[in-house]
């Protein structure tokens, strides 16, 4: 048995676990940023037209994606005494910081076009360097263990810290840095906040990938080794990784994901804009109402396990998404209805706070499947094809996941601009026809793109079954191959 099969085949200690997953409090702060904030700052502070700031976060989630299924390939066929992934991990540590600090800070009374290009480049800038992150880090999942649930586990530590991450910095946005006061409704047009935020914020980011970077360290020389790839022409390598891609145990998740990011992009620049003028809530509320995700991530990392391994990791994920959409529309719904309470009354906080929470287990709990799903993939991938594609795997998904979300974003940006929506606008002084045409709009764009990911996902072929089937060829063609090499000695 070589090394690193028996590591394949022994449980990841709890330590690595931990730092494996403090690393994504990296992407949580950064999420929070994009989605929460940068469409609000840019549009109602900045004063850039939110087409344009639409414009740029998508074609900066497009770059980024781009270069993605480049470094999982990279870093696949990388060898160095650092192992595959950890030199390109290092490498984001400093530039994560820097940039996502820039991001916050644009040039004073800079013209439309200079600011397009600012938050173009930065924003380009700060999401490529994470990618160079989070795309081997990703991978490192699939090389840690083939055990089917605990895999799960070591996904449910990433996205624990990950969406905590962002949560405990999203509450501390709305309650502490954007605050109410009385010279910036709402809290969110105080200019002076976003600056603030950056030297918070940006240090953090770059703190929790160097401890999961160095605490996972000493783990390469135990981690499986390919031998080198044979050297071929670009085109054939575009025919591998396009057959890799499509191959039928990924193409229903990655085509799923491409519906499924569409709804998630849209959501996420649209709900601070639906928390501040259709809720009507304040910086406090949304705060409180952000600490939602708090129990809702507690929730789902306790019931994701047992959920999964009850009826699987397809039929769990697949319920878990219906009940996120269910969870976003019924609110929406019965408001437009005039059977939800008034903005103002007490009960409607409390209401909010629990769909919130329903939103954020459903939500974590399936992500963590869907992650855990897509390295079930490889093993089944590796064994039709004989090649290890762990970075290009998972770099696909982050490709169409960033793109297609991207796309979202600019479409809110489109919709903002279609409804038109006022910029400037203050809570409460915005028409309700307008206020009410967006709650329409988000709710069946929601409805709509998540119902077709979860047709596509229904689709999805690895059981725990075949999964472990896979993982025994393999070993058997493993110790084959390695009898026939001392056989040849």
């Amino acid at each position: 048995m070589g090394q690193g099969e028996a590591v394949g085949k022994q449980r990841v200690p709890w330590a690595t676990k931990l730092v494996y997953g403090v690393g994504t409090i990296a992407f949580g702060i950064k999420d929070n940023g994009f989605n929460a904030l940068l469409m609000i700052y840019y549009n109602q502070v900045v004063g850039l037209p939110a087409a344009w700031v639409g414009m740029a976060i998508m074609i900066a989630m497009v770059a980024d994606a781009v270069l993605d299924p480049v470094v999982g390939q990279w870093s696949d066929t990388l060898r160095s005494k650092w192992g595959r992934r950890h030199p390109f991990m290092y490498a984001s540590v400093l530039p994560v910081g820097i940039f996502y600090f820039l991001l916050w800070l644009p040039p004073a009374g800079a013209s439309d076009t200079v600011l397009f290009a600012y938050l173009l480049l930065v924003a380009s800038a700060t999401r490529v360097m994470i990618g160079v992150y989070e795309i081997p880090s990703t991978a490192l999942l699939a090389e840690f263990t083939q055990d089917y649930d605990e895999r799960t586990e070591l996904v449910s530590f990433r996205f624990f810290f990950g969406v905590v991450g962002g949560i405990l910095m999203g509450v501390f946005v709305f309650a502490v840095i954007f605050a109410d006061d009385p010279a910036a409704p709402g809290g969110l047009l105080d200019a002076s906040g976003y600056a603030r935020y950056a030297w918070i914020s940006a240090p953090l980011m770059a703190t929790a990938i160097f401890i999961s970077s160095i605490g996972t360290h000493r783990r390469i020389a135990g981690l499986p080794l390919p031998p080198p790839p044979p050297r071929q022409s670009l085109l054939k390598t575009v025919k591998e990784m396009a057959g890799t891609l499509f191959h039928r145990v990924n193409a229903p998740i990655l085509i799923g994901s491409i519906f499924g990011s569409m709804s998630g992009g849209l959501n996420a620049a649209l709900l601070i804009y639906m928390q501040t003028y259709f809720w009507q809530l304040s910086s406090d509320q949304i705060a409180l109402l952000t600490s939602s995700g708090l129990l809702g991530v507690v929730l789902a990392f306790v019931i994701v396990l047992p959920l999964s391994k009850r009826f699987g990791k397809k039929w769990t994920t697949l319920a878990l998404y219906a009940l996120t959409l269910a969870a976003i529309v019924t609110p929406i719904g019965l408001r437009l209805a005039g059977l939800f309470p008034p903005n103002g009354d007490p009960a409607l906080l409390v209401l909010l706070f629990g769909f919130f929470t329903i939103v954020a287990m459903a939500v974590v709990a399936a992500a963590i499947l869907t992650v855990s799903m897509v390295a079930d993939v490889t093993e089944q991938i590796l064994l039709s094809t004989g090649r290890q594609s762990e970075g290009l795997i998972f770099s696909a998904t982050s490709f169409v996941n960033k793109t297609v979300s991207g796309m979202g974003i600019l479409f809110s940006g489109l919709v903002l601009t279609l409804v038109g929506f006022p910029q400037d606008a203050k809570p409460g002084q915005v028409d309700a026809v307008t206020v009410d045409n967006l709650a329409i709009v988000f709710a069946l764009v929601t409805l709509g793109f998540t119902s077709v990911a979860l047709v596509c996902m229904s689709f999805y072929p690895v059981s725990r079954e075949s999964h472990q089937n896979a993982v025994e060829a393999l070993a058997k063609k493993q110790a084959a191959g390695s009898n026939e090499q001392r056989g040849t000695a």
